[in-house]
């Protein structure tokens, strides 16, 4: 399985983050369930994700909807995939191990919560079958760091 760590800073906003992985993910005809604590942060999540346009349209559902199942990308506190989504994206900095469950997962943070990621980068490094990548801005682009 794959872990994805994601620096956000400079012009780098989770909306933005989200915005691109599950873009790219639905392109592949993949699905993602984007998990965060907060309940407001969800919603202002949704709401931006929204407010994106029409040209940049980005089809998703809040958990705990009737259609749960049908969303290509769902945004939920928890960390179980009602859409049956293989891919998982932590949007609050916040590291679960039940993101090692997923295909793939998309750990995104700030400098606020940096030690916590880095805490994370290194358990990870013991785990058998995992693959760690992390990424950064420079530029307007996201460039591999390691």
């Amino acid at each position: 399985m794959r872990v994805d760590f994601y620096q956000l800073g400079g012009s780098a906003t989770l909306d933005g983050v989200v915005t691109s992985i599950a873009g790219r993910l639905i392109s592949e005809k993949q699905r993602l369930l984007v998990t965060m604590a907060d309940e407001a942060a969800i919603a202002r999540l949704d709401r931006q994700l929204w407010d994106q346009g029409p040209a940049s349209f980005l089809p998703h559902g809040v958990a705990g909807g009737v259609d749960d199942s049908a969303q290509p990308v769902l945004l939920s506190q928890f960390t179980d995939a009602p859409n049956g989504a293989r891919n998982i994206l932590l949007g609050d900095g916040e590291w679960r191990d039940a993101a090692l469950g997923y295909d793939r997962a998309f750990y995104v943070f700030d400098e606020p919560v940096i030690d916590a990621a880095r805490l994370a980068w290194k358990l990870l490094a013991g785990r058998e079958g995992v693959e760690r990548n992390y990424w950064a801005q420079e530029e307007g682009r996201w460039v591999k760091k390691a």
